[in-house]
């Protein structure tokens, strides 16, 4: 494991990618711990797609209280649990499990059929949460979005504003598919801990080009690195 730090990064790379989700699930696990030893509880938001399903298999096994934890989604896909592409259905099999079966977890998606419905009540949801959240933990693609801000996207410029009034906007990109549920960045960037997960050389390419200067829209991430309120924690391995 190598560390190095920056004002607005620190990066962290591991030999592998097992490696990397047992250090991960020990990290979550213990801000976590802290949050709800100094409050009660806690609150978690994750990335879905399948980088993070080690950790999430790790994370389930800590033994911390879950009972008073609570589990919700970055981002969406418009489809419902029962869909392969769900990311609430990849977290209830991977994360909701063991330990972690005791928490209580918070959906975007819901059967409204509206997207723009959807996205109201999934940020009414969240706004009853306490806020902000304990622990972020991003993905990252190879076109330099995060969460499911896509360059080109629809809201874009909504999504990432800083003073973005909502929890939770909708948002369709080409490169997206389906249309999404997104938390906004004022969600994201508050958070006490927030962590880029990426695996492979492709991603550190691109995640080395979204830090250099250039328009935040082209690198969506770039969003997250420059108005984070604490240094993002990037999580590296091959």
């Amino acid at each position: 494991m190598k560390a190095t730090e920056a004002p607005r990064v620190q990066w962290t790379e591991f030999g592998s990618g097992a490696e990397l989700a047992d250090a991960l699930a020990r990290k979550i696990a213990d801000r976590l711990a802290l949050a709800i030893a100094a409050r009660g509880h806690a609150t978690l938001a994750v990335s879905g797609g399948s980088t993070p399903k080690a950790m999430f298999a790790a994370l389930s096994r800590e033994a911390i209280d879950w009972a008073r934890v609570t589990v919700t989604l970055v981002d969406e896909r418009m489809v419902p649990p029962s869909d392969e592409r769900s990311n609430q259905r990849l977290v209830s099999l991977h994360l909701l499990q063991n330990h972690a079966a005791a928490a209580r977890c918070v959906p975007l998606y819901s059967a409204l059929g509206d997207v723009v419905a959807v996205s109201a009540l999934a940020s009414e949801a969240i706004d009853t949460l306490p806020l902000p959240f304990d622990v972020v933990v991003l993905g990252m693609g190879t076109d330099g979005h995060t969460a499911s801000f896509f360059p080109g996207g629809t809201t874009l410029a909504e999504v990432t504003d800083p003073a973005c009034p909502n929890s939770v906007m909708a948002i369709e990109a080409p490169g997206a598919g389906e249309p999404r549920l997104t938390l906004t960045l004022p969600r994201l960037v508050e958070a006490g801990l927030i962590v880029l997960h990426i695996e492979g050389d492709d991603k550190k390419a691109v995640l080395a080009r979204a830090r250099e200067n250039g328009p935040e829209a082209d690198m969506p991430v770039r969003s997250v690195l420059r108005h984070a309120r604490t240094p993002v924690e990037i999580y590296w391995a091959p």
